[in-house]
């Protein structure tokens, strides 16, 4: 029985949480894994409501598990909450944010396909959430394209299913406090191509919340993407280099 992980990262949510929690924990109890699979949420310092709508779920839901921790941002959260699902034996890890634009009706799609890849990717074809995170997307994938050398269509989707073991292996190349994570994540699985796949998802509008991205950021999302991609490339070379040294 296959141990799956559903993991989200959380800051600000509490006009989505409660219905993002009912809608995903059913998935969970479908694919138990005999009591052992886990939806877990990371609460990254949220200074609203969100960490007591979490902890009130937890009470009812046993195969719930919220965790509250400083702010640190979205990359690192979602970093925490990889390392977390495997050191807790995940076999599958399943990232999704936690706004309510996925949905998880679409999950089985992904899930049956899980013996014949280790990264299957949603890809945003009709996005509602705005110009400017569609610009943030374009703008990733031109940078991949360019820096990585591979041509992945929506590298920093909030909907992706992930062999856990590969998981850890690509996290291994990637350095602690890497900024997008995700992005990085998508580019390594596409570049074994047998082992990456793409489905089209619906990705809704934001029921509430607040949107951060605007012009200032994505410039500086651009710059940071940039400045990262040289870290880890210095890092995967580093690895090759000692290999070959022990050869």
């Amino acid at each position: 029985m296959d141990i799956l992980y559903i993991v989200m990262p959380a800051y600000n949510e509490q006009d989505n949480i409660q219905s993002v929690l009912e809608e995903w924990y059913p998935i969970i109890e479908l694919h138990n894994g005999d009591n052992a699979s886990r939806l877990v949420v990371f609460n990254d310092g949220s200074t609203d409501n969100t960490k007591s709508i979490l902890e009130k779920f937890a009470q009812t839901h046993p195969l719930f598990v919220p965790i509250s921790k400083e702010n640190s941002g979205h990359g690192n959260t979602v970093r925490m909450a990889y390392d977390y699902a495997i050191s807790h034996g995940a076999d599958y890890v399943f990232q999704t944010d936690s706004d309510g634009q996925t949905k998880a009706s679409e999950f089985e799609e992904f899930w049956n396909l899980r013996h014949e890849y280790a990264f299957i990717a949603g890809w945003r074809k009709n996005r509602q959430d705005g110009r400017a995170r569609i610009i943030v997307s374009e703008v990733l994938r031109i940078f991949v394209k360019l820096l990585y050398h591979t041509n992945v269509m929506d590298a920093n989707v909030p909907y992706r299913l992930m062999n856990a073991k590969k998981l850890e292996t690509n996290l291994s190349l990637i350095p602690e406090d890497y900024f997008l994570i995700n992005v990085a994540l998508s580019a390594l699985f596409c570049k074994d191509s047998e082992a990456f796949h793409y489905i089209p998802i619906t990705f809704k509008p934001r029921c509430g919340g607040k949107n951060s991205i605007n012009m200032r950021s994505i410039i500086k999302i651009g710059f940071q993407f940039i400045f990262d991609f040289h870290r880890i490339n210095a890092k995967i070379l580093k690895i090759k280099t000692s290999l070959g040294k022990r050869h």
